[in-house]
Formats: structure tokens, C-alpha cells, sequence
């Protein structure tokens, strides 16, 4: 006699075919956001430490005087 649950299953074929279809999607969608704020971490990290040092090695401006009338 067959075992009734090694059948296959056409309901449950097509049910985890739409799931692993919706994950795959997630998954690439959310890569692709790790990526977009990685690189954006890294460019206002980069920008930040160039401000920095750009500052320190820059001379301040003289104080504006005030005209006396």
C-alpha cells in the first residue's frame, strides 16, 4: 500500500512557489537597501573626516572690526 503523504501536493507546489518567489523579492530589496545606506554611511563618514581636517588646517578669520560713526 502507497503512503498517502508522499504524494504530491499541486496546491502546495504552487503555494510555496508564490512564497519562495515573494522572499527572493524581499531578499533583493533589502540588500539593495544595505547597500544604498552602507554607501551613504561611508560618504558622509568620508565627507565628515575631510571637513575636519580641512578645518583644523585652515587659519581662522580675522573678527570683523565695527566702524565707529
Amino acid at each position: 500500500m502507497k503512503n498517502p503523504w508522499n504524494k504530491k501536493n499541486p496546491f502546495m507546489s504552487m503555494w510555496l512557489s508564490n512564497a519562495h518567489r515573494m522572499a527572493g523579492a524581499t531578499r533583493g530589496r533589502m540588500t539593495a537597501e544595505g547597500k544604498r545606506a552602507a554607501s551613504t554611511a561611508m560618504t558622509e563618514g568620508a565627507r565628515q573626516i575631510m571637513a575636519a581636517w580641512s578645518d583644523g588646517l585652515t587659519a581662522t578669520k580675522p573678527a570683523k572690526r565695527r566702524k565707529r560713526r
